[in-house]
């Protein structure tokens, strides 16, 4: 076809060229503007796509590839560059092994406990949310991928592709010893929400920051479009200076509104954070409204959960307690709300809105999504930082949800953020 020489065929091909083009800037932007935070957050968010495919409006299909040579390379070049500066590790320093070892962490570093432990409550929720997701498929099944590097750390990739009810799903962990720029660190301190502490104390001037971090991040894909994406993270960061924060988070990405899905998810998440904090969810609902914002468009990526970071104002032990329940309490929240829907009926036009409502979940995940930057610029693993995209997502010029419709109520809800409990 792309021999024939036809109208059709240059116009396809220039469509590709163009969109290829577009997704490139889009990444040196994103790259370019955007901080690097340090809140870490592993594993999280794939950036680029292995072929568009030939209809027209544009369909983006990825499989764990970069969509094209020349983003690869400006990918590559900038984890290479960023992480031979700052962090002392690349993006090609991981060694693939059989199996992980039963743990990541290095001895005789500082606060080994906590880390020990934080590694720990992180493999044993991977391995309880992974066996809950494929029970519930039926079909697919969790291909793993182990690595270590040299000077410590590695980490733990599972993805599920192809499944009878999930189109592709991940769930990652990550252990990472590296240093960093301390206008890395004042970047993040610039959005901290319980303290002004100084990241960098005890360091001199242009002094690269030793740091350790740990975390687990999933992001799980339906292909039903009556089912939500859900996605959590939860992590533990601690510099050698001892200077120390959890942050983490469960949210919900759906493309059609059920209230009462949205009371079941938040209400679990609200029962855990109360045992821990009546504070916590008003705070971290909020905050997760505000992060999940798509600027550019004035919408939300979904419909929220919580979010929190820079979490230090209290005991560490009770802040690893809070973060363990959150990562236990995943398929509970998630799970009864595939049930529900795996079966359901549904259109082509309800599949299309279901990919344009992706195409929204990879313009966040390009342009905003901190832990994508953080993974990027501190050297991690390019095929566990890049997982998380759908395999397809879809954009059409110029759409507007039909008034009365489906999908201008969910739209609504994008816009304005409601309280569901």
């Amino acid at each position: 076809f792309w021999k024939s020489g036809t109208a059709e065929a240059e116009r396809l091909m220039l469509s590709r060229t163009a969109f290829s083009m577009a997704v490139l800037l889009a990444a040196v932007v994103a790259l370019a503007t955007v901080a690097p935070s340090a809140a870490f957050a592993p594993s999280t968010q794939l950036l680029g796509a292995s072929a568009l495919r030939q209809a027209a409006p544009l369909t983006l299909r990825t499989h764990g590839r970069i969509a094209s040579r020349s983003l690869q390379q400006s990918l590559l070049c900038t984890a290479t560059k960023d992480s031979s500066a700052s962090s002392g590790i690349g993006w090609d320093s991981h060694k693939a092994i059989e199996k992980a070892p039963d743990s990541l962490c290095r001895d005789g570093t500082a606060n080994t406990e906590m880390r020990a432990k934080f590694e720990k409550m992180c493999r044993d929720a991977q391995d309880q949310i992974c066996k809950a997701i494929e029970e519930c498929d039926g079909e697919g099944k969790f291909q793993e991928d182990a690595w270590t590097r040299e000077d410590g750390g590695g980490g733990i990739s599972r993805v599920l592709g192809g499944g009878k009810v999930w189109e592709k799903a991940g769930c990652n962990l990550s252990v990472v010893y590296g240093s960093m720029p301390q206008e890395a660190l004042s970047a993040a301190n610039d959005r901290r929400k319980f303290s002004t502490t100084d990241r960098a104390a005890g360091y001199q001037p242009g002094e690269k920051v030793p740091f350790f971090a740990c975390g687990l991040s999933s992001v799980m894909h339906p292909k039903n479009p009556h089912c939500p994406t859900m996605h959590f993270n939860y992590r533990y960061f601690e510099t050698e200076g001892g200077v120390w924060w959890f942050g983490g988070g469960t949210d919900i990405t759906p493309a059609y509104l059920d209230e009462d899905d949205m009371k079941h998810f938040h209400g679990t998440y609200k029962e855990v954070c109360d045992r821990h904090d009546k504070d916590f969810y008003p705070r971290f609902k909020q905050w997760a409204d505000e992060y999940f914002m798509i600027k550019h468009r004035g919408e939300t990526r979904g419909l929220g959960g919580i979010f929190f970071d820079d979490l230090e104002d209290r005991d560490p032990e009770k802040i690893f307690a809070f973060s363990s329940d959150c990562a236990a309490h995943v398929t509970k929240a998630y799970l009864p709300i595939i049930e529900k829907h795996k079966d359901d009926k549904f259109t082509q036009q309800q599949k299309e809105w279901q990919l344009m409502r992706r195409g929204r979940y990879v313009e966040f995940n390009l342009v905003y999504d901190r832990g994508t930057i953080f993974g990027l610029k501190t050297g991690g693993r390019i095929e566990s930082i890049l997982m998380s995209l759908p395999e397809t997502a879809r954009w059409e010029y110029n759409h507007a949800a039909v008034e009365g419709s489906e999908e201008e109520r969910i739209m609504k809800a994008f816009k304005e953020p409601k309280e569901w409990v």
